[in-house]
Formats: C-alpha cells, structure tokens, sequence
C-alpha cells in the first residue's frame, strides 16, 4: 500500500509540474508559443492594464482612447540624453519596417518625469521622432498608475538640480487593444529582431 501511495504521489507531482510548466512556458494552448522570447513570472496577464494620462493636447485620455491598434509602449522622459532617444528611435523604425511588410502599429511614448514633461513638451519628443508616436504624460499620480501597472521602475536624481536625470527601467511593451500586453524587447533588441516578433504576434493573431 505504501507503495502504491509513493506511485500516485509521484504520478500527481509529475501532472502538477507538467502543469506549471505548461502555463509558463507556454503550451499547445498558447498560439504565441513560437513568437515569444521570454517568460513573464506569474505570466503576461501580470503585466499591462487600465491607465489615465495626459496627450499632447492637455487633454485626459486612457488606455482604450490610446491602444487603437497593436501598440510599443515605451517609459521614458524628453530630457534623457542617450538612451530615450535611442531606444524610440528604434522603435520607430521597426514600427516603419512593420508597416513596409503591411502591419500598422502605433509607437506609444510615456513620460515618467511629469514635473518637467508638460504635455506640449512630450508631444514634441514623440512627433520628432515618428508622426504617428503618441506622447504622453500625467499628474504624479497618474505616472505613477502607469507605471506601476507596467512594472516599470523609475527615480529622479536630485530635483534641486534643474537638469536632473532620472534613472528608469528601458523595455519596450508589445500590447493590441484585444489582449493586452503580449511581450517586452530588451535595449539589444534590434529595430529588424523586434519587427520579426511582432510580425510573428499579428500573423497568429489573424491581423
């Protein structure tokens, strides 16, 4: 008897751990298995969800008036002098590539520095870099939200310095106005490498 209870406990922690590897590998449940390059703990429904912000127009908008269509959201400020600008540029031009092979997706531009980022301020940064780069920005508070539902980190430096830098987390977040957030790209993620992947989303997805 004892024997056969050592059986069915290893038989069950064998279905438990197939389980667990399932939902976080990705399994024949998941059509985006193939597509993604990471794994998110606790999954991609942890990351991603409802915001409120400011555009460039002084007006108030949320995640729905926003994310119309598959999006890169990126968390950053104006006044960041190398790595911002970098890393939208490239989203940018893999957004430009994406709609040379036939794929529409909208760069999203969040500011995580609303004491200096002013909504004309940020709508400038976005269309500089692409006309269709939406800009956004928001109370304390409301950054905050956004942020935070993104799991993205950001501290300013020392404010009593006007030309304070703010240090942030840098990943870019795929998301479609369907299912929400899908997969982030890492600062060594080329413009080509991202437009590949998200390519790889919508072609499952049936865009």
């Amino acid at each position: 008897m004892t024997r056969l209870y050592a059986i069915l406990a290893t038989v069950v922690l064998v279905l438990g751990l197939g389980a667990i590897w399932l939902m976080t590998r990705g399994g024949p449940e998941d059509k985006y298995a193939q597509c993604r390059s990471s794994q998110i703990a606790g999954g991609s429904a942890t990351i991603g969800g409802p915001f409120e912000l400011i555009n460039s127009k002084g007006e108030t908008v949320t995640d729905k008036d926003v994310i119309t269509e598959p999006s890169l959201i990126y968390f950053g400020y104006t006044f960041c002098p190398d790595v911002c600008p970098l890393d939208t540029a490239r989203n940018a031009e893999a957004v430009d590539i994406l709609a040379e092979r036939g794929y529409s997706v909208t760069p999203i531009f969040i500011s995580i520095d609303p004491d200096r980022d002013t909504p004309e301020a940020v709508g400038d940064f976005a269309y500089n870099l692409h006309e269709k780069m939406i800009g956004l920005t928001g109370t304390p508070e409301q950054v905050k939200a956004a942020s935070k539902a993104y799991k993205t980190y950001y501290k300013a430096q020392d404010k009593s310095d006007e030309y304070y830098l703010v240090d942030h987390s840098t990943f870019t977040y795929f998301v479609t106005p369907e299912e929400g957030f899908l997969e982030f790209f890492k600062r060594d993620d080329t413009a080509e490498q991202m437009a590949d992947r998200v390519a790889c989303f919508l072609d499952r997805a049936g865009k």
